[in-house]
């Protein structure tokens, strides 16, 4: 795991020297995803490349970038891992390549140089982002993974083309376009993050997954195009159903999961887990421990307050399994140190409230190995969200009843507020009760008022509505309204479709990279191997939920390793106690940020709205949280970026 930036000069004022500190601060804005070593390159065609290393493969020198071909004609630098390396070196070998170590990035240099970029990208099995340069032909390209794991920022002017792994070091190029898209605010305050292909600054662009740019620098000329579609692979795997038994289903995805996860063991430095003590963590945790053949590293961290702390599940199961376990409970002084390390921490505003446990469990990991596999893909693989619950039985038949009845079961369900409804079914046994069950019911109402194809987008959305809130007259329109869909089966398997190629990049990707990535440490997702995905979608969506739950197949493997008891309970997911904390200890921090005047100098938010939902969170006459956090990201982006420029880069290293 690495970072990565360059830019190509078409022909500015700046001399060489000034060009090659650039290169060089660029590749320090960063030095947290590489504090290992760093390196810069120049192309007499005006091609500057930064790199900084996190060192995993291959610890020598002979693993350090930028890395170019024995002739000079090709040259990389690399962020991510390739694990199927070791099998597609055989074939360069034969081709005449001669290797100088053992890396993955020196396979996907000669692979680019013999087969191309889009066959390689192909060929890979892994997470990357990565640009390769090609001097005869004088064309840079930038290369994102299938699904979005590792990111590329970009932008061009007409002096310069410039890319990095997080937006920090493109703020360094005089160049970087700094005016704010309020079109990404409304899809901040809609889905809790900017979506791909947009950021926060207007021109300045994220790379698409499974996307390669390549610019022509004698043209000064832009393509994109795709190696991979994951709409295509959906189409593809629908059309060629699964007709083997549950057994034969069973056996096909723990092949495939534990070959994932093996891959995912390649490693010279030590590896660990995250273990929160659901199904996906702890499957991935079993299997790791069973294809590494060793005790298994575990990390986990858990709260005061009884409804978000799960920790004596994680704890429970790292007992089962025999792991070297190691725990942390979070309270409020910890989320304090770290707010104002947030903005730093994600580069844009971004406002999932995970965001923070999971800096801090990769912190916690990071104290004692380099490498970390997660469960993180699991609920969009197999089924596991509680929407996709919900589409399975209970949403076709809400939408089957006629138009009054669903009016009136909308009404009933928002007659009592979350809190309200919590407390009338406080009597139902932990076991069987959804935990915030009466969110979950003001969740659904809204749902039982649309057609059926919106309900996906109100599912997702949190300000529904954010144009009026911007002062906006229309936003554009969201990725969701420009996504091309398959024609999928039924309801899951679009939901599932949708999380993969909207939520899954855009939100937990993006979180887990630059959380993990502020600590210094990598992590890994067997879940999310691509050839995983392609077989879960040419399976039924009975094979994925059944009785009622999701992830049913995930179930069945961890069953055989795991006591059922030990993970059989209600979904809680990765949140924290944010609410509870906004009206405590946080609300200092929180009241600055949202005071009417705050807001109005910004001349982005309308604060009439922001103001009434803050009261009516602090008087708990509503638990307005998700709706009140991308607002308080925003503000405290914004008040981090008015410290000027420099400031905002020069503040990269205080992550620790």
């Amino acid at each position: 795991m690495c970072g990565i930036a360059g830019f190509v000069d078409f022909g500015s004022s700046r001399s060489a020297a000034a060009n090659r500190r650039l290169a060089q601060a660029m590749a320090t804005a960063i030095s947290h995803r590489g504090p290992d070593g760093e390196g810069t390159w120049c192309s007499p065609s005006g091609l500057w490349l930064s790199f900084r290393r996190l060192a995993i493969v291959d610890l020598s020198d002979a693993g350090d970038q930028p890395m170019a071909t024995p002739d000079g004609r090709g040259v990389i630098v690399f962020n991510g891992e390739a694990y199927n390396a070791a099998s597609l070196r055989p074939e360069l070998e034969r081709a005449g390549y001669r290797f100088r170590g053992h890396s993955d990035t020196e396979v996907v240099l000669y692979g680019c140089d013999h087969w191309g970029v889009a066959e390689t990208a192909r060929r890979l099995i892994g997470m990357f982002a990565f640009a390769y340069w090609h001097e005869d032909s004088r064309t840079l390209s930038l290369v994102r993974d299938r699904l979005g794991k590792k990111p590329i920022y970009w932008f061009r002017s007409h002096r310069t083309f410039a890319f990095a792994s997080e937006l920090r070091p493109l703020l360094l190029h005089e160049d970087c376009p700094r005016q704010l898209d309020r079109n990404s605010i409304a899809d901040l305050l809609q889905f809790l993050y900017i979506p791909a292909p947009h950021s926060i600054f207007e021109e300045v662009y994220k790379l698409e997954p499974a996307t390669i740019l390549q610019l022509d620098v004698g043209r000064q000329v832009i393509e994109q195009s795709h190696y991979w579609s994951l709409a295509e692979q959906v189409s593809q795997a629908v059309a060629d159903p699964f007709t083997g038994s549950a057994e034969d289903a069973v056996y096909e995805t723990e092949r495939l999961l534990l070959d994932a996860t093996r891959l995912r063991l390649v490693s010279d430095v030590p590896l660990g887990a995250f273990l929160s003590g659901g199904i996906d963590s702890s499957t991935v945790t079993a299997l790791m421990q069973e294809a590494g053949g060793g005790r298994a590293r575990t990390f986990s961290i858990g709260y005061l307050q009884p409804d978000y702390d799960e920790l004596k599940h994680a704890e429970a199961i790292a007992a089962h399994l025999g792991t070297d376990h190691t725990s942390f409970i979070v309270e409020a002084d910890d989320v304090l140190g770290i707010i104002p390390k947030l903005p730093l921490i994600f580069d844009e505003p971004f406002a999932d409230t995970s965001q923070i446990p999971t800096y801090l469990v990769s912190r916690l990991a990071r104290q004692h190995v380099t490498v970390a596999l997660t469960g993180d893909g699991g609920d969009e693989v197999f089924g596991g969200y509680n929407r996709h619950v919900a589409a399975h039985r209970l949403l076709p038949r809400l939408n089957a009843l006629p138009a009054s009845v669903r009016a009136g079961l909308a009404a009933a369900m928002t007659s009592l507020s979350p809190e309200r409804w919590q407390a009338l079914l406080d009597f139902v046994p932990d076991r069987v009760r959804p935990r915030a069950v009466g969110e979950k019911l003001h969740k659904i109402a809204p749902l039982l008022k649309l057609a059926e194809q919106d309900q996906y987008r109100q599912l997702v959305s949190h300000w529904q509505d954010p144009a009026p809130l911007l002062s906006l007259e229309e936003t554009r329109p969201t990725q969701l309204h420009l996504l091309s869909e398959p024609d999928c089966p039924d309801a899951v398997t679009r939901m599932r479709y949708l999380d993969l190629a909207t939520y899954l990049p855009g939100d937990i990707l993006t979180k887990v990279d630059r959380a993990s990535m502020a600590a210094s440490l990598e992590t890994r997702a067997p879940t999310l191997d691509h050839r995983l995905v392609e077989w879960s979608f040419r399976l039924p969506s009975s094979l994925h939920l059944r009785d009622g739950k999701g992830k049913w197949l995930l179930r069945q493997i961890l069953a055989k390793r795991v006591p059922p008891e030990l993970f059989e309970r209600p979904k809680t997911g990765f949140g924290i106690p944010i609410g509870h904390w906004l009206r405590g200890p946080l609300r200092e921090w929180a009241e600055d940020l949202l005071s009417e005047r705050n807001l109005r100098d910004t001349g982005l938010i309308d604060p009439v709205p922001v103001r009434s939902l803050w009261g009516q969170h602090l008087s708990e006459q509503a638990n307005a949280q998700y709706l009140l956090w991308p607002v308080l990201m925003l503000m405290s982006w914004l008040d981090t970026y008015a410290d000027g420029d420099e400031s905002l880069v020069s503040r990269a290293m205080v992550f620790g």
